[in-house]
């Protein structure tokens, strides 16, 4: 039996903007864990960690591993480095396969059983929040860099030396990304590893060179963050140990040569794990989903991620992404806002009716330890639970709502549940609030457009390449919006005439 696992695994304002920035390690060694700064253009592929690193295919065969005879590595814009098809391969072959031995991984941190070394990793590896599981393993990557023979060190040698994600840019470029969201995970992501780095050189201090997990160098934020961005950025999720419900226990792995797959919504290959009934000598695989021609680029689905998770995350912003949206705070002063802004007057808003508040209880967005957190994009187009809210808001007729149930109120498939008049009235309301979001933005998309004609850093086109597709979300949620709002009123006006 062979179980699909999910590709890639994705984590996760403020007026003080972090970044980090490159440390010399005051411990030189045969493999120093320092980072330099982002690549200069977000084109250009950045740099392996030695120049000439062992041929990582060749390495996965001598290790037990099977790779494609058509499958090698190659240059692939706009990513750098990936894999490429020297020639068709059909439908449903095997393109790679790893034993159980070559995947790199943490392990447990529930025991610290072993040596000091490991005692120690597994200590610093508790500190770490779930939400930044990718430097738990990132200690273990770290480690294995450090270490003079590591078994990895043809796999570790042929990743980038640096990573184009937000918490390497200037504090300028961070703070140009202009959407309060990603600047508060961004800054997050800072702060954690400035204080994780302190943590770090406390647990080191007066080991013996015996006990050091790092091979006695040094360990600051600029390193720690190298391998928090290689894992959040390569990482997958494999099923571990079957629990007695029947689930499995995920864990986060680095998969040698197929992390090199590049992403796409439009897979051409997928990437399977197999049990005991299958391969057992082997623990997951890459098929081609799709018959591959010559030259063409393997590509595996990331998931269905927002532009905000792809930059954070892999370091890259995707045009046209059908899953980004602009996060928004559901607030009664804003909705107060929107609709005075769009002509549509209601008092509910701030002050709703008891059976309303009842409903938006019910939608989470009202009493206690509500989720206030709304979008506005993505494939809803509408938060279901803002569209039922401005839906139950605008309207007086309590038991016409009642007669509905909240996925139809939430579903925007559902033409005017409430009748025309309201519904025309929450489109309306959804547009100022889109034209309420676009004005947060202090630049407009041409002048974004013009400063990625001129000559600049690769941080500064990735945050103006972000801000742009952000702001071209929200302007075709205003056209979608407007188009059906102007259909239902052309209905009522017929139906009126008629």
């Amino acid at each position: 039996m062979i179980s699909s696992i999910s590709p890639k695994m994705a984590s996760i304002a403020t007026r003080d903007f972090y970044s980090i920035t490159a440390k010399t390690a005051s411990i030189t060694h045969f493999r120093p864990l320092t980072c330099a700064a982002a690549a200069t253009s977000s084109s250009s592929s950045p740099a392996r960690l030695v120049q000439h690193p062992p041929d990582l295919i060749k390495w996965v065969r001598k290790e037990g591993g099977f790779v494609h005879p058509a499958v090698k590595i190659g240059q692939v814009e706009p990513y750098g480095l990936g894999l490429v098809a020297s020639d068709e391969i059909p439908k449903g072959s095997d393109l790679i396969a790893l034993p159980h031995h070559v995947p790199l991984q943490f392990g447990s941190i529930e025991s610290d059983g072993g040596d000091v070394s490991y005692s120690v990793l597994v200590n610093l590896a508790r500190k770490v929040p779930e939400e930044l599981w990718a430097m738990r393993l990132g200690l273990k990557l770290l480690q294995e860099r450090a270490k003079t023979g590591s078994f990895w060190w043809p796999y570790i040698s042929n990743l980038p030396e640096t990573y184009s994600v937000p918490i390497f840019f200037p504090g300028e470029d961070i703070k140009n990304l202009q959407y309060a969201p990603l600047l508060h995970q961004v800054n997050k992501r800072c702060r954690f590893l400035l204080e994780f780095e302190k943590e770090v050189k406390q647990a080191l201090e007066n080991l013996k060179p015996n006990d050091h997990p790092f091979g006695g160098q040094d360990v600051d934020s600029s390193s720690l963050g190298w391998a928090m961005s290689a894992v959040s950025s390569r990482a997958f999720r494999l099923y571990g140990k079957e629990l007695a419900d029947g689930t499995h226990i995920n864990i986060p792995m680095m998969l040698p040569l197929i992390d090199m797959c590049n992403h796409s919504f439009s897979p051409n290959a997928e990437i399977l794990q197999e049990n005991v009934t299958g391969n057992p000598k082997m623990l997951v695989k890459v098929v081609a989903a799709t018959q591959i021609k010559q030259d063409e680029p393997l590509v595996l689905n990331y998931g269905c991620l927002n532009n905000d998770l792809f930059l954070l995350d892999y370091g890259f912003v995707v045009p046209s992404n059908p899953y980004d949206c602009i996060e928004l705070k559901y607030d009664g002063g804003l909705l107060d806002a929107a609709s005075s802004a769009a002509g549509v007057s209601s008092p509910n808003f701030s002050s709703p009716a008891p059976w309303q508040q009842q409903i938006l209880s019910q939608l989470n967005l009202d009493g206690q330890a509500p989720l206030l957190k709304v979008s506005i994009g993505g494939p809803e187009l509408v938060d279901g639970r803002l569209l039922a809210a401005l839906r139950v808001l605008l309207s007086n007729d309590m038991e016409r709502v009642h007669k509905h149930d909240l996925s139809a109120l939430k579903s925007l498939s559902v033409e005017a549940p409430l009748g025309i008049s309201t519904e025309v009235a929450a489109l309306h309301t959804v547009i100022a609030l889109c034209v309420i979001a676009l004005g947060s933005f202090p630049t407009k998309i041409m002048e974004d457009e013009s400063l990625l004609k001129q000559k600049v850093s690769g941080s500064t086109e990735l945050a103006a390449q972000f801000r742009i597709q952000k702001k071209s979300r929200i302007v075709d949620v205003m056209r979608d919006l407007t188009r059906r709002a102007k259909s239902l009123m052309s209905k009522e006006s017929v139906s009126t005439s008629g």
